[in-house]
């Protein structure tokens, strides 16, 4: 009789761990296809670009420079020719600090605000997984931390369609208070 109940506890045990229900998400897919993840994307582009043209700017007018020193160096005096390259060199380190700096500062933005977004995306799929009664949905990408999942457990479509629907009705109700 105790075998036959030990054998029914282990018979119970092992059909509760089957009701598990399992997914995975493509996170890779998901951020690159998320529409909030591809406006921010653009929006850094357009915001690199810009800085480009900026220091390209402040660069070409540098060269300026410096091709009219040359041009004038036989006629100036060695201690103005001098001064004259000092002058240069200090602008050049201006303008690599100028440089490093913006585009740090720009780096750094961006990458607050994809770390807000991947939490965003991940709190958002912990709510999916919960409303839906998922006990584990797994994130795989280009590192293949999921070699294989049985067809059907991809979920990736059906989170990026609920995600991007939900930050469509934000932006409606956003636009509709301004």
């Amino acid at each position: 009789m105790r075998k036959l109940f030990m054998v029914l506890s282990l018979g119970a045990i092992l059909t509760a761990c089957n009701n598990d229900k399992t997914a995975y998400v493509d996170t890779t897919v998901l951020l690159q296809e998320y529409s909030e993840m591809k406006e921010v994307e653009a929006d850094f582009n357009v915001r690199s670009e810009s800085l480009k043209r900026e220091l390209d700017s402040a660069a070409q007018g540098f060269q300026q420079e410096v091709m009219e020193f040359r041009d004038n160096a036989a006629t100036m005096s060695e201690a103005e020719r001098q001064a004259a390259q000092e002058n240069l060199m200090q602008k050049q380190q201006m303008l690599q600090q100028q440089q490093q700096m913006r585009s740090g500062q720009l780096r750094q933005e961006g990458d607050q605000v994809i770390d807000s977004i991947i939490t965003k995306v991940k709190d958002f799929v912990k709510v999916y997984g919960e409303e839906n009664d998922y006990t584990y949905i797994f994130g795989s990408n280009e590192s293949a931390n999921i070699m294989y999942a049985e067809e059907g457990l991809d979920i990736t479509q059906e989170i990026l369609a609920e995600l991007n629907e939900s930050r469509g009705v934000a932006k409606e109700d956003a636009a509709v208070t301004e």
